[in-house]
């Protein structure tokens, strides 16, 4: 019979997780892993598997909580739903910014390190982005839907290039780009966005 774990297991991939977050994949070490855990090699391994399916675990986990998130944040009415996308992009700004934040976010990291190599975090990353976009679309067919965006603006063709300037934030913002500078990216993005025609009163 088995014996039953004496770990909790969520506090010990939370340790990996930020270990392969701070490091990337190819410098973290099963030593380094079971520093940070506290875990034996035979415990991890018994528990998780070899350090590839610990990562895959990790990376799997903070792609579906970070895309769960962001829907939960955009979710809302139609009304104000062009406003909810901006300042949640505004936060995006600020937070890439932020010295703490130089280290990214663990799907960007995983996916520049990875992605080439293995098909599963090429999928899985994708399918984030994927996800990502697809609430942004979802934000602009309310707003359209509300008038706050032209009719004849394509949703998908805007909520990919708002992807793409979400993604490019944090890219900038690792360099050392400023907070100003950022949010000034987002509000300059919204701005291209088609207005709705003015009606005469």
């Amino acid at each position: 019979m088995a014996r039953p774990r004496t770990f909790d297991e969520a506090q010990v991939l939370r340790a990996v997780r930020d270990q392969f977050w701070n490091k990337g994949y190819a410098a973290t070490s099963m030593d380094d892993l079971m520093q940070a855990t506290g875990l034996g090699k035979g415990s991890l391994y018994g528990a998780f598997g070899d350090k590839h399916q610990l990562f895959l675990k990790v990376f799997d986990t903070y792609c579906v909580s970070s895309l769960e998130s962001v829907k939960k944040t955009l979710e809302g009415p139609d009304a104000g739903a062009l406003e909810r996308l901006r300042q949640y992009m505004l936060g995006v700004a600020t937070a890439s910014a932020a010295p703490a934040n130089r280290r990214g976010c663990l799907l960007a990291r995983g996916t520049s390190e990875l992605a080439a190599q293995d098909a599963h975090v090429a999928d899985r990353a994708l399918e984030t982005f994927q996800g990502l976009e697809a609430a942004f679309v979802r934000c602009l067919e309310q707003a359209q839907s509300h008038g706050d965006l032209a009719a004849h603006a394509d949703p998908r063709k805007l909520g990919a290039m708002l992807l793409a300037v979400f993604r490019g934030l944090e890219a900038v913002g690792k360099a050392g780009m400023d907070e100003a500078s950022l949010r000034g990216i987002v509000e300059t993005a919204f701005e291209q966005l088609p207005a709705p025609v003015k009606r005469r009163r």
